[in-house]
């Protein structure tokens, strides 16, 4: 089965590929050490640090795999100048209170609500995508309706 695609914009991606490179190169070598350092403490390898260790590098192991695979299947988000909110757009939108929020619309594997990068799978995302300025939306959330006006779309 084809897996999806990932949508990262160009600095999600060289985050991606920053960490993957910082796992092989420098945190493999640490865990290597710990693994060694662990057998030649004790005789025997059912020791906690010896078990720790390895513990240690299945986790690294698996976060390599996972974006190595995030990576193969990444789709790289160019937002073009347009009037529609689109994968990557900046989004200015306004409550019915006045307040404003700034989204920045993103794949869900970016996704940092306190820096207002929301996912186009998430039910604001949903709801803004394909919009225009001036357009209202609605969104239910736990708190109830929310309502939002697209004020600015860069």
């Amino acid at each position: 089965m084809a897996e999806k695609g990932n949508f990262l914009t160009p600095e999600g991606l060289a985050k991606l590929e920053e960490e993957l490179q910082h796992l092989r190169t420098v945190r493999r070598q640490e865990v290597a050490e710990k693994i060694q350092k662990a057998k030649e403490l004790r005789s025997t390898v059912s020791s906690p640090e010896y078990e720790d260790a390895k513990n240690e590098q299945g986790f690294v192991e698996g976060r390599i795999l996972e974006l190595e695979r995030i990576i193969k299947n990444a789709v790289i988000i160019h937002p073009e100048a347009a009037d529609l909110v689109q994968l990557g757009s900046k989004v200015t939108v306004r409550h019915q209170d006045g307040s404003e929020e700034h989204y920045t619309i993103v794949g869900s594997i970016e996704v940092n609500p306190g820096k207002g990068k929301i996912s186009n799978e998430s039910p604001v995302g949903k709801a803004l995508l394909g919009k225009r300025v001036g357009n209202e939306v609605k969104v239910t959330v736990p708190a109830g309706v929310l309502k939002l006006t697209i004020t600015e779309i860069k």
